[in-house]
């Protein structure tokens, strides 16, 4: 049966901060554990177990999603995280040789791979690596008693997609809540980029004031812009569903951030305000993602092109080019249509990539579920 335990002492959260996390507010944030009544297991031992159960090395773990930090619309006393009717709990593990990971993980778990297998662990690690957002997902199997899926990234692939968002695949899934199980000092590094960055970018996106929650439902936003999943089979309360459940956890990775930034502020405990000013927002752009910097730079130059405006070599070099984008009154449309080109079709070979990883029955499943939860959420999310 469910177990709810208190607020677990080991559990936190990838943020900015080394701070103790504080308790927080909801209930909903208490550890949520599968094991009997009488045990003293926590969801953090039940999501090392799975970590642990894995011959093959890995270098770098998370779980992450609704079956470990708990969302508005599903009923945990029912439906028990990792149980058959109970959310899947996700894993992202880093490793460092992907063929020679999948060929030890073969060994062990063949029973969690397609027909691909019979190929052999290059032909997976080629998959991986050269399609989509270079990572690997085996979902719907079962591991240390859970039910989970779990993707398989090379390390050098998470660490450019933190650094430069390549695809924001990756970045998109660490900018958000998830429960370290494994660390990295490499990835630590660049996670804190990536967050700083994300912080910038729903900036740009955002107006002069605005509510702690619009910058939490942005910033979760961000990797899901573009991505086809939101339209066809995903619950479209599914940002609400996550934000509002997890406010303070959000807070415990961006406050410190905010208070860091020489252009924003909070101006109540739940409003902040960002300076607009022109200095300010070219400095700002200047620290995106080289991807996301270059698209808007394209994005910009085209608008000036196409307005018969002429292209001044002031508008070619730092800071003046910086400058020419942050003054342009269409810099949040650049901002838009720059993160959908990143993530629209990564995500559609990703999705597409899962069905021959998965397997069609595997995949079926899957798919289903997705849906039944889509069509679940199709009323109106409850205010707080």
């Amino acid at each position: 049966m469910l177990v709810v335990r208190p607020w677990c002492k080991n559990s936190w959260v990838y943020g900015a901060s080394s701070r103790i996390p504080r308790r927080p507010r909801h209930a909903w944030f208490r550890c949520l554990s599968t094991a009997p009544e009488g045990q003293n297991g926590s969801i953090d031992d039940l999501l090392q177990a799975v970590v642990h159960d894995f011959q093959a090395p890995i270098r770098f773990a998370v779980a992450y999603g609704s079956g470990v930090f708990p969302q508005k619309g599903y009923n945990y006393k029912k439906a028990q995280p990792g149980s058959k009717e109970g959310p899947m709990v996700d894993f992202i593990f880093g490793v460092t040789h992907p063929a020679h990971w999948h060929s030890l993980n073969i060994r062990q778990n063949r029973n969690h791979y397609s027909s691909l297998a019979l190929l052999g662990s290059g032909v997976i690690s080629r998959v991986q690596e050269q399609t989509g957002a270079g990572i690997y997902f085996n979902p719907d199997v079962e591991v240390a008693g859970m039910r989970i899926k779990y993707g398989v990234v090379s390390m050098d692939t998470l660490i450019r997609d933190l650094s430069d968002w390549e695809t924001l695949y990756l970045a998109g899934r660490l900018s958000k809540p998830v429960k370290i199980l494994r660390d990295d000092a490499r990835v630590t590094i660049a996670n804190r980029k990536n967050q700083r960055s994300t912080l910038r970018t729903a900036l740009l996106l955002l107006p002069h004031e605005f509510s702690e929650e619009d910058l939490f439902l942005t910033i979760a936003g961000l990797s899901y812009r573009g991505d086809f999943r939101m339209t066809v089979g995903e619950n479209p309360h599914k940002l609400y569903n996550m934000v509002a459940t997890q406010m303070d956890l959000f807070r415990e990775i961006y406050k410190p951030i905010i208070e860091d930034l020489p252009n924003v502020t909070y101006t109540s405990p739940e409003t902040i305000q960002q300076d607009t000013d022109l200095r300010l927002q070219a400095a700002l752009l200047q620290k995106l993602p080289k991807n996301l910097y270059n698209k808007i730079h394209q994005h910009h130059r085209w608008y000036l092109s196409n307005h018969g405006e002429r292209i001044k070599m002031l508008d070619v070099e730092e800071p003046g080019l910086s400058q020419s984008i942050a003054a342009s009154p269409d810099l949040p449309r650049y901002t838009e249509k720059s993160i959908v080109e990143i993530v629209k079709w990564p995500a559609m070979a990703q999705a597409i990539k899962g069905v021959f990883t998965a397997g069609i029955g595997r995949a079926v499943t899957y798919a289903l579920a997705k849906l039944k939860k889509s069509l679940a959420g199709n009323g109106k999310p409850s205010r707080r």
